[in-house]
């Protein structure tokens, strides 16, 4: 065992280290995040195991048990209600199919997709209304005959099936569950740590609370680990990972709990409250890289005096400190053999449950698959963008990797796992990163899938869109923003809708699909150009040069250089609200004011409802004002 400083004693063991993801993620895939530091710290020679309990408890609960665990709670119900009335009405048929359809989208029983298909066969909840025919709504289309189209609408069919049974759960059992997510309110824009804190120490938690409990305890008491680290990369996981930290310390008390994950880089750089160390003895932040050497005793724990990589509660204080100041976890302070390769060792990725939950290509490839998760350059090349967290290594510290290190590292993750499918999660995949990867996969003769996040600029030209997707690219997601030269220019994008366009049509050229992230409420934004970038959307659509995209909100965070700058945006930034307990959780997102704003909750409610349409092929050629006429629902 660690001492106290979390230093293994001369001639010990090697530490043994257990790493867990906590609920709730996609349940499709492996989160990135633990098989990457896997990999790293293996190199190290240090013990390794994983455990995916995001995953575990998504399995328990889209189980018969899961089924039951609604029954009872609809029977115990006065007056049910219509979503408790339709499960007791059909719920032998929930009971029956809720184990075969989780199967069937693992992979495991396909011999089922002719029954699955059928209509009828299976309970159709609400979620069943995207399979409508296009007059009620839906996209026939998809749905070709032969075997191809019955696989994938069965595919569907047991998509929205375990999406109802995820709301019947919801409904009846608790509320703070989701698919993707648990408890996420506790985390969102959460200035203090009381309101989590209290229902980590309620005596009476929920059933997945109970759950998560359990899980955590036999993960701990099954490997009997020196170290526990749990990541918690967005907001829905913040809660369970704390669960799990106070579950492992029941455990075994001697056990040193570890905290990352991007909610952590982004969120609490802040953190001044000495009760999230009764939970995790360290906080760490950046990549995690160098800071789980220094937490190991195996390397120094890289800090300074504004900015440490590794935090951990000296004394009944936690000193504050200024969150925009670079991180300082260089990977040039490390050596670069075999350390950054994912290990995926100890995760059957036979169990991830894939989902198609629509027709739409593009959109679909978050959910279904099994994607090798792969970081191809720390941080952006570009690194400018003014609303971005250009502040923190994961944006500003750009450090690309050699085209040839990548693709050993895709050979080894394909020999591993036997997997061929790749997501790059890079923060934007530089053009000539793109080029070098693929001239390489092409040179060894790889056939693989991939895709990735990169920007809509002229560099991605026809000649190198024809080369990435000669090399298996078959999608990109990329930022056009607010979809408006004058915003892209404020915003410091470094892209103007002409390159956008001429990017996009150029992967659409070569059979690359295109997902665009779109912005709405920039600073100065006005309604009319909101509705003018609608347009320029809607004629990407009517073109086939984009499949997919997503409206975003504007966010003002204090890593940005808006942040540095308000008033050149012509925002006023307001004071964060007062932490009772006089002490600080999480700061990212800063309250503002704007005068002469428009109504963005109605402008957002019409983005996204027109987006939807236009990702089915319908209302192309509808005016764009059509969509925020008060009398249309939203999806």
């Amino acid at each position: 065992m660690a001492d106290d400083l979390g230093h293994s004693p001369p001639g010990a063991r090697p530490p043994k280290v257990l790493l867990i993801t906590p609920p709730l993620l996609q349940p499709n895939t492996p989160y990135a995040a633990m098989p990457a530091i896997a990999g790293f710290l293996k190199a190290q020679g240090v013990e390794v195991v994983q455990a995916d309990l995001s995953l575990e408890l998504v399995l328990e609960l889209l189980s018969p048990e899961g089924v039951d665990l609604a029954v009872r709670a609809a029977r115990r119900m006065r007056r049910p209600s219509p979503e408790a009335a339709f499960l007791l009405a059909n719920e032998d048929a929930y009971r029956r199919w809720i184990g075969p359809a989780v199967a069937f989208l693992q992979g495991r029983r396909p011999e089922l997709a002719w029954r699955l298909a059928r209509p009828g066969e299976l309970p159709e909840g609400p979620h069943f209304r995207e399979l409508a025919a296009p007059e009620d709504g839906g996209s026939d289309d998809a749905w070709a005959p032969g075997a191809d189209g019955i696989a994938d609408r069965a595919r569907m069919a047991a998509s929205l099936f375990l999406d109802d049974v995820a709301d019947l759960l919801r409904a009846l059992v608790d509320p703070d569950f989701g698919f993707s997510r648990y408890a996420e309110h506790l985390a969102v824009a959460a200035p203090v740590f009381d309101p989590i804190l209290r229902r980590l120490r309620s005596r009476h938690p929920s059933e997945i609370d109970r759950r998560i409990d359990r899980l955590a305890r036999e993960a701990v008491e099954r490997e009997r680990p020196d170290y526990v680290g749990v990541t918690a990369p967005f907001p829905g996981t913040v809660y369970a990972a704390f669960r799990i930290a106070q579950a492992a310390k029941a455990a075994a008390p001697g056990v040193v709990t570890v905290l990352g994950g991007g909610y952590v880089n982004s969120e609490l750089r802040d953190m001044d409250d000495p009760r999230v160390f009764d939970f995790f003895d360290r906080v760490c932040y950046d990549e995690g890289y160098a800071p789980w050497l220094g937490v190991l005793g195996l390397g120094p724990e890289v800090r300074t005096r504004e900015s440490p990589s590794v935090r951990k509660c000296e004394s009944a204080s936690v000193p504050n400190r200024q969150p925009a100041n670079l991180p300082t976890c260089q990977l040039s302070n490390l050596p670069t053999c075999d350390l950054f390769i994912p290990d995926y060792a100890g995760l059957d990725l036979s169990r991830y449950v894939s989902l198609v939950e629509t027709a739409n290509p593009m959109s679909r490839l978050w959910s279904d698959g099994r994607w090798l998760k792969l970081q191809l350059a720390n941080g952006c090349y570009w690194h400018r963008c003014a609303f971005c967290d250009v502040a923190l290594d994961y944006i500003g510290g750009y450090r690309p990797a050699d085209p040839a290190r990548v693709v050993d590292a895709i050979e080894a993750m394909r020999r591993q796992t036997g997997l061929t499918g790749f997501h790059f999660t890079d923060e934007a995949i530089p053009p000539s990163l793109a080029r070098g990867v693929s001239d390489e996969l092409l040179r060894r003769g790889e056939t693989v899938s991939w895709w990735g996040n990169v920007r809509l600029d002229r560099t991605f030209d026809a000649a190198l869109a024809a080369r990435m997707a000669e090399a298996g690219c078959i999608a990109v997601t990329a930022g056009l923003e607010c979809a408006n030269d004058r915003l892209l220019k404020l915003m410091n994008k470094g892209i103007t809708l002409a390159s956008a366009r001429r990017a996009c049509r150029a992967f659409a050229e070569a059979g690359i699909l295109v997902h665009v992230y779109l912005m709405y409420g920039f600073p100065t934004e006005t309604e009319a150009e909101t509705l003018g970038a609608l347009e320029t959307v809607r004629g990407l659509f009517a073109e086939g040069l984009v499949q997919s995209a997503f409206w975003h909100r504007f966010a003002l965070t204090v890593h940005s250089p808006i942040a540095c700058d308000p008033a050149r945006f012509g925002i006023e930034p307001l004071p964060p609200p007062p932490a009772p307990s006089g002490r600080r959780f999480a700061l990212n997102e800063i309250p503002y004011r704007e005068e002469g704003a428009p109504d963005l909750d109605r402008l957002g409610r019409g983005l996204a409802l027109a987006t939807y349409n236009y990702m089915r092929g319908q209302g192309l050629d509808l005016p764009v004002e059509f969509w925020f006429r008060k009398e249309i629902d939203s999806p």
